[in-house]
């Protein structure tokens, strides 16, 4: 069952649920107005979201921003009601997706093209059952590179981000609260045959990720992540990543390598990452 929790004084946030994707949703407060991080991914998501923003005396949103296209954070704009802020990519993305049939016909087709992946298919057979009237709603405020919104009495800055899962998305830090949202930026590219991350899209993200000084970083279908659990995320990371140059992508030796710096066998994360970072040496 999701969740209502409040992480700082000023920012709440929905809890996720994996069956039907729906990620993170979140809200900062102003003393003017109200964004809201991502929009869901469906109108019942929205509207639960928002119904419980009232019942906490938060009022309603006033502005939503998206970290990024994929169908699970935007699905829900329509709910809303309300004008959203997006990166150039996310926009473009979307306009690809408006004129989409998500019958289970069109969906099983959009696999068989590599358009759509089947967990994603299933998730949203499960969200919707078979009524899928779902209408798309295009933000109205589109930004590249670096965008300050004031809320009154606290700023979020959005920052366009390059990554594997969803490029060109959108991180949202809220100096004041010290908090983080990096949507999807931080997970593996799940669209191509083999999951993969690659040595250039990761270091840059990392590296501008690094530029924040943050408490919390929320991930998208995660948590609200505390800076010492975070930054052992990157450590490993930041491993992976030389283990990767050092051996050329060979997955044998980067695991020979990674040994030698851990002093110990790999975890499964490790391994799993490792195998990501080789298929992504491959591209």
């Amino acid at each position: 069952m999701q969740q209502f929790k409040q992480l700082t004084d000023r920012i709440w946030y929905q809890t996720p649920v994996s069956e039907t994707d729906r990620p993170i949703v979140a809200v900062i407060t102003g003393d003017e107005r109200n964004l809201v991080i991502d929009a869901g991914n469906s109108s019942r998501h929205a509207a639960l979201f928002v119904d419980e923003m009232e019942q906490q005396g938060l009022g309603k949103p006033d502005l939503v921003a998206l970290t990024h296209w994929h169908w699970d954070h935007v699905f829900g704009m329509k709910q809303m009601a309300v004008p959203a802020i997006a990166t150039h990519r996310t926009v473009d993305e979307m306009r690809k997706m408006m004129d989409y049939d998500w019958s289970d016909e069109a969906l099983a087709e959009r696999i068989r093209q590599g358009i759509e992946i089947p967990f994603c298919a299933d998730a949203i057979k499960l969200e919707f059952g078979a009524n899928r009237d779902i209408e798309l709603v295009l933000p109205t405020i589109r930004f590249a590179g670096q965008l300050e919104v004031d809320l009154g009495g606290v700023q979020c800055l959005l920052r366009q981000v390059e990554n594997d899962h969803s490029p060109g998305s959108a991180l949202i830090y809220v100096p004041q609260d010290r908090v983080l949202f990096l949507g999807d930026a931080m997970y593996a590219d799940i669209f191509s045959a083999k999951w993969n991350y690659t040595v250039e899209q990761t270091t840059r993200l990392l590296d501008v990720i690094a530029e924040y000084d943050a408490d919390y970083y929320v991930w998208s279908h995660g948590e609200a992540m505390p800076k010492d659990a975070f930054e052992q995320e990157v450590r490993l990371l930041r491993q992976a990543i030389e283990v990767t140059k050092q051996a050329a992508g060979k997955i044998s030796e980067m695991r020979r390598l990674y040994r030698e710096v851990v002093e110990r066998d790999l975890t499964t994360d490790e391994e799993e990452t490792l195998v990501f970072f080789a298929n992504g040496a491959k591209k």
